[in-house]
Order: structure tokens, then C-alpha cells, then sequence
């Protein structure tokens, strides 16, 4: 780096540990950056609002009304990201579903309930240590799933892991991986080229930061990672953090952050151990 470059950038970094509160303008100025550069994409539509929008309930069904397990800890899906899967896991006769991005495995320990097969795919043990992870973190990893027979458990960095090999076309894809661009465009990309078949249905975990609340890196990383044979629909689920890619026409409308609550949901906790 230019000693010129290095002086500035000393420089801002002086004045962000002098003046933190102007790390939120760095953020907005990056944040509208993806956002332009989603927006860009004339082939899809995308407001400034974030795609089109679907009714979480859309997808539901009376059955649908359960998340087991939950563990309200740090890292993990809301509860309606944990419906929508089961909801569309179970949709399928003997459904097949894969994931990237295992954590506690919460999302695949739900879909197992409902799944004929469940594979998820995260770093091996040694990659994480080779990243300064932590024993414990490792640990961690399939804690609720690790037990389930029918859920298979794959090491491997999505960039590179033979996904080919996995066989036929996969019913439902969730990808929870890394979240930065250059990530979820190439597991939206190596998905779609090896695991997608023509009633695929693909899942994007954190599209949203909240519901309704665009993560517009995650969306421009989704839509440069799409092929241009992918067809279908993509679309955010209303009451989730999720995107959305189905073959099929879905009913759609803008989302309004300031609209009234046309839905709303009864929570019962029961703990279990």
C-alpha cells in the first residue's frame, strides 16, 4: 500500500476510535452501495422496499403450526424462518432437503421431523480451527441434529465441496452460509448449477436484517449468483428474515414497513430438556 494510502487510512481509522458514532455513516454509505447495485438487476422486482412480498401463511397449512427445536440463543433463525422450512419440507412427499450452514443445527433437526432426508453441509472441524474458532464453537455445531439418523452431516467448504456428487435434485435448499456478497453469490450459483431441478424450491436465510428490513449485500450477492435459466419467482416471506426462489407463480405485493399488520401469530413456549 502507497504511503499515501496508508496515512489515510491510519487516519480514519484514528478518527473512528476517536468518534465511533461515525462508524453508522461508513455502514449507511456501504449499505446503499449494495443497494444500488441490487437495484440494478432490471430483470427482477425489486423496489426500494426489497423484492416483491408473500404472505408467511401462504405457505402454511393447519399441521403448520410447531418449531421443535428452539433454542432463543444468539446466531440462530426466528422461529417463522423454522415454519417456512418445515412448511415446505412438508409440502413434498419424502421430501429431500439440503442446507449450508449448520450452526446448532436447529433447521435441520425441525425439517427432519418432516424430511425423508436431510443433508447439511458446514466447515469441517479443522477449517473452523484454521479460521481461530474456538473448541467450543466447534462443538456446538449439530448439537440438535447430530442424534437424528436420517440427517446426514457433510464437511467441506461450499465454494469447493462436490456438490455434484450428491445425486438427484434436492425439493428444498436452504442456504445459511456466509453472508458477505462474494459468498452468497457462489452458493447461489453452485446450487442452482448442481442441486436445482425443476421444482426446486431455494431458501436465502438473513436477506432481511429484520423482517420486512432488506439486506441488500445478501440480495445483490442472490441476484448475481442466479442463472439467467432460473426462471422462477424470488421473492422476501413476510414475518421472516428469508428470500425465496419457487418455480411457480406466487402471489405477490409491496411490502409497506409502515402498513398495518394484516397477520399475526399466537406464540405458546413450553420448554423442554
Amino acid at each position: 500500500m502507497p504511503v499515501s494510502r496508508l496515512a489515510k487510512t491510519l487516519r480514519g481509522l484514528s478518527s473512528l476510535i476517536r468518534n465511533p458514532w461515525l462508524l453508522n455513516h461508513v455502514l449507511a454509505a456501504d449499505e446503499t452501495a449494495w443497494q444500488q447495485r441490487a437495484l440494478a438487476h432490471t430483470a427482477r422486482r425489486l423496489t426500494p422496499q426489497g423484492l416483491p412480498a408473500v404472505p408467511l401463511t401462504h405457505f402454511l397449512t393447519p399441521d403448520d403450526h410447531t418449531v421443535r427445536p428452539f433454542a432463543f440463543r444468539e446466531g440462530g433463525s426466528l422461529p417463522t424462518d423454522l415454519l417456512l422450512l418445515r412448511a415446505l419440507a412438508r409440502r413434498v412427499p419424502k421430501c429431500r432437503y439440503f442446507e449450508i450452514g449448520t450452526w446448532r443445527g436447529e433447521s435441520a433437526a425441525n425439517v427432519a421431523e418432516v424430511a425423508a432426508e436431510v443433508y447439511t453441509l458446514n466447515l469441517s472441524g479443522e477449517e473452523m480451527r484454521t479460521l481461530g474458532l474456538s473448541e467450543r464453537y466447534i462443538e456446538l455445531h449439530g448439537f440438535f441434529s447430530r442424534p437424528l439418523a436420517h440427517v446426514h452431516h457433510l464437511h467441506g467448504n461450499s465454494a469447493t465441496f462436490n456438490l455434484a456428487g450428491l445425486g438427484q435434485p434436492f425439493d428444498v435448499i436452504f442456504i445459511d452460509g456466509d453472508h458477505r456478497y462474494e459468498a452468497v453469490r457462489t452458493d447461489t450459483r453452485r446450487v442452482f448449477e448442481h442441486l436445482v431441478g425443476p421444482t426446486t424450491v431455494v431458501v436465502w436465510h438473513d436477506a432481511s436484517r429484520q423482517p420486512g428490513q432488506p439486506r441488500w449485500e445478501v440480495l445483490a450477492g442472490i441476484l448475481n449468483g442466479l442463472p439467467a435459466t432460473a426462471t422462477g419467482q424470488l421473492v422476501q416471506v413476510e414475518n421472516t428474515l428469508c428470500a425465496l426462489y419457487s418455480p411457480h407463480p406466487l402471489p405477490t405485493h409491496t411490502f409497506d414497513p409502515l402498513g398495518d399488520p394484516t397477520t399475526w401469530f399466537e406464540v405458546t413456549v413450553r420448554p423442554q430438556q
